[in-house]
């Protein structure tokens, strides 16, 4: 394993900062010897050596990447899959590359939902003003009118977004062993309407404001000797922490806040949302869910919150790896013996397809998904 050039000359900077906080012997002469060497370290140009900036393209083409006719991401020159190492030992800034990436490939299904499966997209809160933060699901044209059989898709937690099930997979085998688009294409061949929920979009990021530093009051009635030397004590945490933030984040990112969607700030929420305002508004006689991972905790939930209208409209659930548990979120007993009837969770299993596996929990019976191991 390589060792930076920064944390070589850092580390015992940052233990000797430790031991003088903590009293350490001969303190003023270490304070001293710390502050020459710190004088003495140009911190931007050590940072550039360790990292480039992180400034990436916001195109595939601009990171000269392709879906090939498979649905394979491929480098347009080489023809190589993705590589995640771009750059050896900057793990961090290959992450970010990563993501960076990651965003493009979620605009890029949103695209494939909207001209490929001829989906909507359909912003919410239904009543949104034109300044607050929206999300949106995508639906067929039959969606509510369809009279016979409606699906509804949810995919799991973390960076994944409508019409995904796991970026990963998009990224590293193909759209097809990725995205929920196979699901959807078969179940409107096969006369169903669909709904793809957006359970992870629940908040938009706006930069932090910089809150200003109001100057200490010079009618206060401390003396003026204590006012000094809190000013002095303040002005050196002050730059220690510069100059801690600067070996931490170098790049200088900018803060961001979170601002909640209304009634969607959660998987769970979404889901009772799109519930009330899109699902239960369907004349469909039939509706089938689709969960992965955490959304069948989000279903499980929703179950909870709308017991009467979820058995009255549901014909059959299939889940995937579902991680809900009918204990923690309290599910009640006819919930759980609803659940015996009408649900079916594959899990990840060495086992043949469908060959029954044995479960701890009193609710829905699990058999073996045997490739779903990829998907987590």
């Amino acid at each position: 394993m390589s060792i930076s050039l920064s944390s070589l000359i850092l580390c015992p900077i940052w233990i000797s900062m430790a031991q003088i906080q903590q009293g350490g012997p001969d303190e003023k002469e270490n304070t001293t010897a710390l502050k020459d060497l710190l004088s003495r370290i140009d911190l931007d140009e050590l940072m550039k050596k360790d990292e480039p900036p992180l400034d990436f393209p916001d195109t595939l083409e601009g990171f000269e990447y392709a879906f090939n006719e498979k649905g394979q991401l491929r480098h347009i020159k080489t023809g190589e899959p993705f590589v995640f190492n771009y750059r050896e030992d900057l793990h961090r800034w290959n992450q970010k590359r990563y993501e960076a990436l990651g965003e493009i490939i979620t605009k890029y299904v949103y695209e494939l939902l909207e001209k490929d499966c001829n989906l909507k997209k359909i912003s919410i809160p239904v009543d949104a003003s034109e300044s607050e933060p929206k999300s949106f699901i995508f639906m067929s044209e039959d969606a509510l009118t369809n009279p016979q059989k409606l699906m509804v898709l949810i995919h799991g937690s973390g960076v994944v977004r409508a019409g995904q099930w796991a970026r990963r997979l998009i990224i590293n085998e193909d759209l097809d062993s990725g995205t929920q688009i196979p699901f959807i294409k078969r179940a409107m061949d096969e006369g169903y309407g669909v709904i793809v929920l957006n359970p992870n979009e629940n908040y938009i990021e706006v930069e932090k404001p910089k809150i200003p530093v109001q100057a200490s009051s010079e009618s206060s009635d401390e003396p003026a000797e204590k006012r000094e030397r809190k000013d002095k004590i303040s002005k050196e945490a002050k730059r220690r922490r510069e100059f801690y933030e600067k070996y931490r984040n170098p790049q200088r990112e900018k803060e961001m806040m979170q601002l909640y969607i209304r009634e969607n700030g959660s998987p769970e929420e979404h889901a009772i949302y799109v519930w009330d305002h899109f699902i239960a508004q369907s004349v469909a006689e039939n509706v089938f869910f689709v969960a992965h991972s955490y959304g069948g905790l989000a279903f499980v939930e929703l179950m909870i919150q709308r017991e009467a209208d979820v058995k009255n409209k549901v014909t059959a659930v299939a889940l995937t790896d579902s991680c809900h548990n009918v204990w923690h979120q309290e599910a009640g007993k006819t919930i759980r013996e609803w659940m015996r009837e009408n649900c079916c969770n594959w899990v990840s299993s060495s086992e043949p397809l469908d060959t029954s596996v044995e479960s701890m929990l009193p609710d829905c019976p699990r058999v073996s998904a045997a490739y779903l191991e990829n998907l987590v």
